[in-house]
């Protein structure tokens, strides 16, 4: 039998403070971990609804390092951005911390000495790579040099990013420092690990045996994981930012982050409930679950409860209903090339339009499997669901109501066999949507919800008021009754989804408490009660919207590429009387045409100054035709001509490849007979 539980704590991962959030974020964690906070809240449950910003560890160090100011800087920019961007989407916290607070200072320090002190750590010594210049072990992000894979000479010592590959910094070829330039050398240094191989026979069995029931993603990932067999992992490291260890001896070590920012959860109850706190992480009848993305379930799953089983006394997580990732325009969302959609810029390049985001976001939610968010899709859901389906349905019920019954709420008559079955659809779907909710299935309870709004609309095309009202203004009466309550039902079944729209129509029917029992009540609106004036919840968004919105990616993903480009390795010398065979000449363009059956192939005939030749030329990806007739162009004129797609080639135009690998034709910049020679 099921455990029923008297509180609920939520947690959602915490973002990392050296940048903004993005969609991926939201649709990963956030959107989905509100959702259920504000459901059980209309359920009346008592929930803590935890969040903070991860304030530690060398991705900030290096973002301080590169900007030349402290890793606190950084972290006091990107903690105020994403906590009022948050707060903007009505993410609603209870207590939204920070891990660089005196509270988890103290929580974090007393978590690990207490550890400590029952001797559930074991100390290893290993060499690591050290800069005797800087005077600090270095983190593998802190260490490049050439990947033994792709030979990709900028390697980070944890991955290199041209190939892809997972590596170590002592993998590198040619290993240097990124603080000083210089070669590291290897050094002895201690650390502390927790024995996760220690837990591994009970954590296999409270996963494995006891929470069957979590997310086949969340299940596999912890099955794959111990079947591999779970290994020491350690618990502080060599770096300046961070809490120091407390242990005597172990200055210049901090705690890991990874160790560090799950008692980030604790330490943040602790400020919401200083007295109480107890009560969410070590009574039996709270219930705790984690929001998190798929890259965090095994720090979720097993490392964190073994955190908490080492110190005895916490909750273990009830559920982890761990998201997939969210891609962008059909391409993997990268922070470092800027391909993504950062919520602080969207809110304020789309104001007013968090509850569209949300409703995108949840409809295309990664709950099983890696999806995709494109802004023609966001434009279409708009303008095909909330404006024509939600917003139509609401918008026709309060016109309607104030045009027959200058808005005042019409009492209801008899109820018709149509009336009952749209109560009775209402009451049904109401069943689908607590169900889809309670198993943590928000794409299909966001379905449910929109269902409810299409019967609506069908019940008014069905019952059409509007003929009505000239012959039988009692069934009228009737008739917008029952569509204004299903509006009332509406703003309740909403609320967790778009918070933002369901306060907007309890605001025009003039309504203000609302709970989940409520759904299915159809005496929401009392006879007689003023209705307020007509508003659209939701506006179509026009092309030129998400047009800027793609060309911004595109720009985003240009300019990196430019940042990124370095020019080709020059290649191997060859001596001038080798150069001098090549016979390059300026050739005037007199027609171009695309090839047949060949989208990359143009057919050009020029003017060589010696009665005009045929060249086919790979560049009708970046050039139109008529673009090119009369440019002049610098070509090979001693190739030996060969056939391409039936067409005789007797050259070769010049061209080069830009960073973003757009091939730009090469020719004089002032007027050069054709035939001239160019050397």
């Amino acid at each position: 039998m099921e455990k029923k539980f008297k509180r609920t704590l939520i947690t959602s991962a915490l973002p990392y403070a050296n940048g903004p959030v993005h969609i991926g974020h939201l649709a990963g964690v956030y959107v989905p971990a509100d959702i259920y906070a504000r459901y059980l809240r209309l359920k009346g449950e008592e929930v803590m609804f935890v969040g903070g910003s991860d304030e530690h560890g060398v991705p900030i160090t290096i973002r301080a390092r590169k900007e030349g100011v402290t890793p606190q800087d950084i972290v006091d920019r990107y903690h105020k951005i994403i906590k009022d961007s948050f707060e903007e989407l009505g993410i609603t916290f209870d207590v939204y911390g920070r891990t660089t607070s005196e509270t988890h200072r103290k929580t974090a320090s007393e978590f690990f000495r207490t550890l400590y002190d029952k001797g559930e750590f074991v100390e290893k010594t290993s060499e690591q790579l050290y800069d005797e210049e800087a005077g600090e072990f270095l983190a593998d992000r802190y260490v490049v040099g050439t990947c033994p894979h792709c030979g990709n000479e900028n390697a980070y010592g944890d991955q290199c990013e041209a190939c892809g590959t997972s590596l170590s910094a002592t993998d590198l070829i040619n290993p240097r420092s990124a603080l000083s330039g210089s070669t590291p050398v290897l050094k002895a240094t201690s650390h502390w690990y927790l024995p996760l191989d220690k837990w591994e026979p009970t954590l296999r069995k409270w996963i494995l045996d006891d929470h069957q029931e979590w997310r086949p993603n969340v299940y596999g990932q912890c099955k794959s994981w111990l079947d591999m067999g779970l290994q020491p992992r350690a618990v502080s490291r060599d770096l300046k930012w961070g809490i120091p260890v407390p242990v005597e001896g172990a200055e210049g070590k901090v705690l890991y982050v990874w160790f560090d920012a799950p008692i980030g959860y604790i330490s943040n109850t602790i400020d919401a409930d200083p007295e109480g706190w107890e009560k969410w992480w070590k009574d039996p009848d709270t219930r705790m679950l984690h929001f998190i993305g798929k890259d965090n379930i095994v720090f979720h799953c097993i490392v964190f409860p073994a955190m908490l089983m080492a110190h005895g006394g916490y909750n273990l997580p009830d559920n982890v209903p761990a998201n997939e990732f969210l891609n962008l325009e059909d391409k993997k969302i990268s922070t470092s090339r800027n391909w993504a959609v950062w919520l602080h810029e969207y809110l304020r390049e789309l104001p007013g339009k968090q509850d569209v985001l949300r409703y995108v976001l949840t409809a295309n939610a990664p709950e099983a499997k890696d999806n995709n968010f494109t802004w023609k899709d966001f434009q279409a859901r708009n303008n095909n669901e909330l404006v024509a389906i939600l917003g139509n349905f609401v918008n026709r019920a309060i016109v309607l109501t104030h045009k027959y019954f200058g808005g005042v709420f019409p009492p209801q008559g008899e109820l018709q066999e149509v009336d009952l079955n749209l109560i009775e659809q209402i009451r049904t779907l109401k069943g689908e949507l607590t169900e889809a909710l309670d198993t943590f299935h928000f794409r299909e309870a966001l379905r449910v919800a929109m269902d409810m709004a299409r019967a609506g609309n069908k019940y008014l095309q069905e019952t059409e008021p509007w003929k009505l009202a000239k012959t039988d203004m009692a069934r009228t009466a009737t008739i917008l009754n029952i569509a204004i309550q299903t509006c009332a039902n509406l703003a309740i079944v909403f609320e967790p989804f778009m918070p933002f729209m369901s306060a907007r129509l309890l605001k025009m029917l003039n309504g203000d408490k609302i709970s989940w029992d409520m759904i299915g009540c159809f005496d929401l609106v009392p006879s007689g009660a003023e209705i307020g004036a007509p508003e659209l919840l939701f506006e179509k968004i026009e092309d030129s919207v998400v047009e800027a919105q793609v060309q911004k990616l595109k720009e985003a993903e240009k300019q990196n590429l430019l940042e990124q480009w370095k020019p080709a390795e020059v290649k191997e010398e060859v001596d001038f009387p080798t150069f001098e065979k090549m016979d390059i000449r300026v050739g005037k363009v007199l027609e171009c045409k695309k090839v047949p059956k060949a989208d990359k192939l143009l057919q050009f005939r020029i003017d060589d100054g010696m009665g005009g030749r045929t060249i086919v030329s790979g560049i009708a990806k970046f050039y139109a035709p008529a673009d090119l007739v009369g440019k002049e162009v610098c070509f090979i004129a001693n190739f030996a001509p060969r056939k391409l797609k039936g067409v005789m080639s007797e050259g070769m135009i010049l061209s080069a490849e830009d960073a973003d690998g757009r091939l730009v034709v090469i020719g004089p910049t002032g007027e050069v007979r054709p035939g001239s020679s160019v050397g």
